[in-house]
């Protein structure tokens, strides 16, 4: 996987960011037709004002008549009220419209990130992600709910303008260009500095969002360690370039706006100069340069704003960019073009010749061989790093293998659906993961077809019913995030009967009761022995008294089985797992017998 950084993203999508974006939009297009329609009206009507009063000058002029003010008035508001009609409506259309597009992107963006394999997530913060997710794609929110068609509005206004006013009087309207190129230098130079003043301050918010999702969940080990003083110099360092980035594109409007604003003042003092000693020699009259004095407020308003679209526009290019390359990112494991269903997966496990490494050079399994009976109990004992918990993550197919081959029941792995494996797999592990909802929720997982009596009955096996029933709501408890007003042991019940309530044919134990006491561990150790009959059962632990009953222990060593057997076998053999079970005793202070 390439490694990218967000100030210099190279995604697949940099140079047609723009037309993905528009892609979205091709469900709403005639939503966006009407907008357009709406726009050109009231582009219209700004164009028609200044030529109705212009002209209404003119008459009271040259007849003196106070109807012809009168009439302009009735004129002008019908205009304006057109115009509050068509505005509210395009705006309101508009907004509906981009929020609908952003619903879709976001959807499309999440759906796409739980289909990436866990290597993804082994190397991407998770502060980064929720940034894509939450601040880029709000980004495009502006694009879609204004920039695209404002920036149209303004385009047409500019041209419309600029034909309106060459046909009043061509000399005076090259008059009022004259500055347009000085301005075309000032947009040009505005466009690229507020280019990269937005993506530095893109990069930073995702800084600082990486560095408070990863600081927050740790933050009982930062008290522990005393090191709150540290990590708040980090994050003031993270906020002031952050506040360094924002101030610096506050300051790239502040001064673009003013220099337009100047500009167009000094155009306005040459036209009312000009045109001045128009009227005075009866070339032109006086309502002609009443009209192009306004027109000249309003020729330079939409090219200040063209400028500040288009960088606005790079930002949610920018901000496109980086959602684009978390969507041009490929699945490791990827299902089959036509994955098999088996009936019922029964259990059956065979590891053949596999080899497997994380990074595809430094191999964690290497010439890896055995095969599990359905309904056998194995264990897998070893010192860490021996590839024991690679195993366990293979069999439930999160990552995908260099050489050899792994089958459940005689099927590739490959081949079978990967939902239907995974659903199969009842996975128990040391670090429990609770959800914030209630303690049903928890279980069932959403769930709907496991019923709340088959949740209570799960609960019961496990004993986690103990407490549960002992809390003032019962299995509508609330849970707050990771549990953490529960116990780790209470966290492992509840972790147990969501196992059991989905009724797995192979259970999975990744160091299941390193987190529970000892009397605990006692109350669940008859319900599993219930749950592990009729299923295969692999374990992984280092407590070797919670395994010594297994049909069958492998004892792992740098990355390859070197001794396998039951309890009895393995301490007859005299080898790696004798010396293992020795040093254990010596340490529980307890002597062999």
């Amino acid at each position: 996987m390439s490694a990218l950084t967000d100030d210099k993203i190279e995604s697949s999508y940099k140079g047609s960011a723009l037309l993905h974006l528009l892609s979205y939009m091709k469900p709403y297009w005639p939503q966006m037709a009407l907008c357009l329609f709406l726009v050109l009206a009231l582009t219209g009507f700004d164009l028609y004002r200044p030529i109705l009063i212009g002209d209404a000058i003119d008459l009271f002029k040259e007849n003196g008549d106070y109807s012809v003010i009168t009439d302009t008035a009735i004129k002008y508001a019908i205009v304006l009220v057109f115009s509050l009609v068509f505005n509210v409506s395009q705006t309101w259309l508009l907004q509906k419209t981009g929020q609908r597009i952003i619903l879709t992107v976001r959807k499309e963006l999440y759906l796409h990130v739980q289909s990436l394999s866990s290597r993804y997530f082994d190397l991407t913060p998770v502060g980064k992600l929720v940034t894509r997710i939450t601040n880029d794609v709000e980004a495009l929110d502006e694009m879609y709910s204004g920039i695209l068609v404002r920036l149209f509005r303004n385009i047409v206004m500019i041209i419309g303008l600029a034909g309106v006013m060459l046909m009043l009087d061509w000399r005076l309207a090259l008059v009022s260009f004259i500055l347009l190129p000085l301005v075309a230098v000032l947009t040009v130079v505005f466009r690229k500095i507020a280019r990269k003043t937005y993506r530095i301050s893109r990069t930073r918010l995702t800084d600082i969002n990486t560095f408070l999702s990863e600081n927050i969940s740790g933050m009982r080990i930062i008290q522990i360690f005393g090191r709150e003083k540290r990590k708040f110099e980090e994050f003031n360092d993270k906020n002031h370039k952050l506040y360094r980035a924002l101030y610096r594109e506050m300051l790239v409007f502040a001064i673009f706006r003013p220099l337009i604003f100047l500009l167009s003042t000094i155009s306005l003092m040459i036209v009312l100069g000009v045109g001045s000693q128009d009227v005075l020699g009866n070339v032109i009259s006086i309502g002609t340069l009443y009209i192009f004095s306004q027109y000249i407020k309003s020729f330079f308003e939409p090219i200040q704003e063209l400028a500040e679209q288009f960088s606005t526009l790079q930002s949610s290019l920018a901000s496109a960019e980086k959602i684009f390359t978390i969507m041009d990112e490929e699945p490791l494991v990827k299902e089959a073009a036509e994955p098999v269903v088996l009936p019922r997966i029964l259990g059956r496990i065979e590891f053949s010749h596999v080899w497997f490494a994380y990074d595809e050079e430094n191999y964690v399994l290497r010439d890896v061989s055995f095969v599990i009976e359905p309904g056998q109990k194995v264990a897998f004992v070893g010192a860490t790093g021996a590839g024991k918990s690679s195993i366990l993550n293979l069999i439930g197919r999160y990552y995908d293998i260099q050489k050899g081959n792994i089958y459940i029941d005689g099927v590739d792995i490959r081949q079978i659906s990967k939902r239907q494996l995974r659903s199969a797999i009842g996975q128990m592990q040391q670090d429990v993961f609770i959800f914030e909802g209630t303690i049903e929720s928890n279980i069932r997982l959403y769930n709907e077809e496991i019923t709340l009596e088959e949740i209570q009955e799960a609960a019961e096996y496990v004993n986690a019913s103990h407490f549960i029933e002992r809390l003032p709501h019962g299995y509508q408890e609330p849970v707050s995030e990771r549990g953490s007003t529960f116990s780790a042991g209470e966290r492992q019940l509840l972790s147990f009967a969501r196992t059991l309530a989905h009724k797995p044919s192979i259970l999975v134990m990744d160091e299941a009761t390193a987190n529970i006491d000892t009397e605990t561990e006692l109350l669940i150790q008859e319900a599993l022995e219930k749950l592990m009959k009729g299923r295969t059962t692999i374990m992984v632990a280092h407590r070797l008294s919670t395994i010594q009953h297994a049909d069958c222990i492998m004892v792992m060593h740098k990355g390859k089985i070197r001794e396998q057997g039951n309890h009895q076998e393995l301490l007859a053999q005299d080898g790696i797992y004798k010396k293992l079970y020795e040093l254990q005793i010596h340490h529980d202070g307890n002597r062999p017998a």
